[in-house]
């Protein structure tokens, strides 16, 4: 049923870019996703189980692109620039990774409720991992800084941080131009300067660690 739970899950997030996740009908998703509501409640247990399972996915695809862009040819810390800078484009158009990395959740979006002390297990793998919820901010930011490996981590975590301080307080309004992946645009030149100049200093320095 991988599948079915892939549809449905994108007819969750199509759903959002139109309504509040209050608004959002579990029986109109069913619909969407040309499945039946049994098959729904099946995969999910309920509405806040299909919120979970929404923001793991998000979280989940954040990391994958991370390391793919950590994994392309070049300099390693031009690759860290890139990261900051895809997050940031990133995050002008997918606001659950955007509450994800910043804590900023808002009436509209599905910010999950923890599963009940004591409930039964759901009969689904996937979804006993999303219903152990959503990484806190600052563990998205370990687990993102972990994916450039020991050598790298640190530098990886001050681009991340850099890249947030963007996202919360933009320099600049960012646009439609901010789609991804390979068409994201800098942060600003400045900023992304910044980030290879400090990254030069302190990945070469005999301390892998940040102050």
């Amino acid at each position: 049923m991988a599948n079915a739970r892939e549809a449905l899950l994108d007819a969750a997030l199509a759903a959002l870019a139109h309504r509040p996740w209050s608004a959002v009908r579990m029986a109109d998703l069913a619909a969407s996703a040309r499945v039946s509501r049994q098959t729904l409640y099946n995969e999910f247990g309920s509405k806040d189980g299909l919120a979970r399972a929404l923001v793991r996915r998000e979280a989940d695809t954040y990391l994958q692109g991370v390391r793919r862009l950590l994994a392309a040819p070049g300099p390693p810390e031009r690759n860290l620039v890139a990261v900051a800078e895809w997050i940031v484009a990133r995050t002008a158009v997918r606001p659950i990774l955007r509450a994800l990395l910043t804590g900023a959740w808002n009436e509209r979006l599905p910010q999950p409720r923890p599963v009940r002390p004591g409930a039964r297990l759901a009969p689904v793998p996937a979804q006993r991992r999303a219903d152990t919820g959503p990484p806190a901010p600052g563990e998205l930011v370990a687990e993102t800084a972990a994916c450039a490996g020991e050598e790298w981590a640190a530098g990886c975590e001050l681009a991340v941080r850099i890249a947030l301080s963007h996202v919360v307080a933009p320099a600049l309004p960012l646009g439609p131009q901010c789609a991804e992946p390979e068409s994201w645009s800098p942060m600003t030149p400045a900023i992304t300067r910044l980030i290879e100049t400090i990254l030069s200093v302190e990945t070469t320095s005999p301390r892998k660690t940040m102050p």
